[in-house]
């Protein structure tokens, strides 16, 4: 099964290919399955080249120096060394492909040969050096078999019914689905739960509004100002602390303990004082915002926008020369988008099959309701108009036919008249 998304990472486009693997169906109305990512850069859609050279901080030195701030001084001394005889400085300047995929560091072939396991990878350096040619883990999930309420909720992932990263067993818990599909029958009052493991947590999308798109019926479910919150602003997120600014989510405890944050692209739904450290961020929900469009009957999203910035907690280290005077601050390194959307002749069958067929059988529906109501109406007139016609025709029988009493004489009358003349006929005698 394969599946295509766009992602906009520092202003170049990319398609990201999707494919499960591995799939196995178990007993217990589960499916086992491995979903593989490939990223392909795509010209025709980019505002900017792979090969385009920016200049961003140094994560490995800078990141480093905070990671390392608690060793003693003459250690530090000795890492600030370190970093001079592999020319790492406080910034560094690299192609967009280098920075995305990866490049060569002496540094990271150092560390990887004395300490490893210290870093993520263990050849090129890059931010998303460990998410292409990879797979998302071992997910199991509920094919609703049994019951439709539960269908692409999580069961576990690489075996795993709950995390181990995050310091409440709420804030560990492994919820919803793996977010590209949700049950059937959602309304406004529906949430969107789904684990991501990118985020190493589970979220939840709440209902926004409704509308359409491209004619298919469909509700918003976006993420509220709760989502990356800190535990002081929304209490059940004290177990992702240590916290900073409401608006940033640490990462550092899935993230072999690098000073990394995530938040929403230009600190959209976060502390306002974040923006007074950097300048050039303008947050807006259109441009900014994360939102599912979904057709609720049956919970396929229909329009997709997943916008997330990743962010370095810097500050100045003593003994580690290259921080220099940095203050201390978390500056935004590069947020990306991904996106995508039913099109196509995908699109064009399910408006026929779940939009304009069921409106015409529900038209149907209620015509032949209707047909049924007239039918019953004709009949009940037509019943009395019969039953009228036989009594009218019973009563015409009775009045146009004389009885039998003006037909024949009463025997009975007759002798008593006979009698009485006789009577008065020898009277007179």
């Amino acid at each position: 099964m394969q599946l295509l998304v766009q992602s906009r990472i520092l202003l170049c486009d990319f398609l990201k290919r999707l494919q499960k693997e591995n799939i196995t169906f178990h007993p217990n109305n589960t499916v086992s399955y491995r979903e593989y990512r490939r990223y392909y850069f795509e010209p025709s859609m980019s505002v900017g080249n792979e090969s385009d050279v920016v200049t961003i901080p140094n994560m490995l030195v800078l990141g480093a120096a905070v990671m390392l701030e608690n060793l003693p001084f003459a250690l530090r001394l000795m890492i600030s060394a370190t970093f001079k005889t592999f020319n790492e400085g406080p910034f560094l300047t690299k192609t967009v492909g280098e920075l995305m995929w990866g490049y060569d560091s002496g540094l990271v072939e150092f560390l990887n040969k004395y300490l490893p396991g210290m870093l993520p990878t263990s050849g090129k350096f890059g931010l998303f050096t460990e998410f292409n040619n990879s797979n998302t883990g071992l997910f199991t999930i509920f094919t609703g078999q049994d019951d439709i309420r539960k269908v692409h909720r999580v069961d576990s992932w690489n075996g795993l019914k709950e995390l181990s990263y995050w310091r409440t067993p709420q804030c560990n818990m492994i919820n919803g689905t793996a977010g590209q599909m949700w049950p059937p029958f959602l309304t406004k009052e529906s949430t969107l739960p789904f684990y991501s493991p990118d985020a190493c947590r589970s979220m939840e999308f709440i209902y926004q509004r409704s509308g359409d798109f491209k004619g298919v019926p469909l509700y918003r479910f976006s993420s509220s100002k709760n989502l990356f919150a800190n535990g002081t602003e929304y209490a059940p997120n004290e177990g992702f602390c240590p916290c900073r600014q409401s608006g940033l989510l640490n990462v550092s405890s899935c993230r072999y303990n690098s000073p990394t944050f995530i938040s929403q692209p230009h600190f959209y739904n976060a502390d306002p004082v974040l923006l007074d450290y950097v300048q050039g961020l303008h947050p807006t929900e259109e441009e900014h915002g994360l939102f599912i469009d979904i057709h609720p009957p049956t919970g396929v999203p229909l329009n997709v926008a997943i916008r997330l910035q990743l962010n370095l907690y810097m500050k100045r280290v003593s003994g580690i020369t290259e921080t220099g005077k940095i203050s201390e601050v978390v500056m935004p390194m590069i947020w990306f988008e991904e996106n995508g959307y039913i099109d196509g002749p995908v699109l064009k069958t399910f408006h026929t099959n779940l939009v304009v067929l069921p409106a015409v059988m529900e038209i149907m529906q209620y015509g032949f309701i209707a047909l049924g109501l007239a039918t019953v109406v004709v009949a009940a007139l037509v019943h009395h108009r019969v039953k009228r016609a036989r009594h009218a025709v019973v009563i015409s029988t009775v009045v146009g036919h004389p009885s039998a009493s003006d037909k024949e004489p009463v025997k009975g009358s007759h002798s008593g008249g006979t009698q009485e003349k006789s009577i008065m006929g020898n009277s007179e005698k």
